[in-house]
């Protein structure tokens, strides 16, 4: 995988998500790389992210998906402009909306991987689908639509 991940090229300003933000010393922090046409990112959940024993709570698997989804699509922006994501302006993007599927039981016991493709770029909005996947199966689906950050917020 690359050395810096999608998250690491934020600005400072937009570096403090819950869930994404590597300036939230107490946030997930997760990390996202593209991996072909797809991208990736690995989590080791921790014992305070448990529902009932032994399974992850569903606030941390929509978190995943969510924070995991916005930095896809703000890597597939870059790639469709031709641009590196160390490249100005910036290109951040907020949740639009949130779709999460539970299909079985979580486990937290080890290494929880969100694969995600990108289904749409059309003008600010990029439509992304992932699935969570422990233990070699799928535990949830979910689907983004990701909104490039207005200007104003920017500023």
């Amino acid at each position: 995988m690359p050395e810096k991940a999608f998250q690491d090229f934020y600005p400072d300003d937009f570096s403090h998500c819950y869930g994404c933000g590597r300036l939230n010393t107490h946030g997930l922090q997760i990390k996202s790389y593209w991996d072909g046409d797809e991208t990736v990112c690995k989590f080791d959940p921790k014992p305070y992210h448990t529902a009932i024993p032994g399974f992850a709570y569903g606030g941390l698997i929509a978190s995943l998906i969510d924070c995991h989804s916005t930095g896809t699509a703000a890597a597939a922006a870059y790639r469709a402009e031709g641009r590196e994501m160390n490249t100005e302006p910036s290109l951040r993007f907020l949740t639009g909306s949130l779709h999460v599927d539970f299909l079985r039981p979580t486990p937290i016991d080890g290494t929880l991987e969100v694969r995600s493709r990108v289904k749409e770029i059309k003008g600010r909005k990029v439509v992304v689908t992932s699935e969570l996947i422990a233990g070699g199966e799928v535990c949830a689906r979910g689907e983004v639509v990701a909104i490039q950050m207005p200007e104003n917020m920017m500023a």
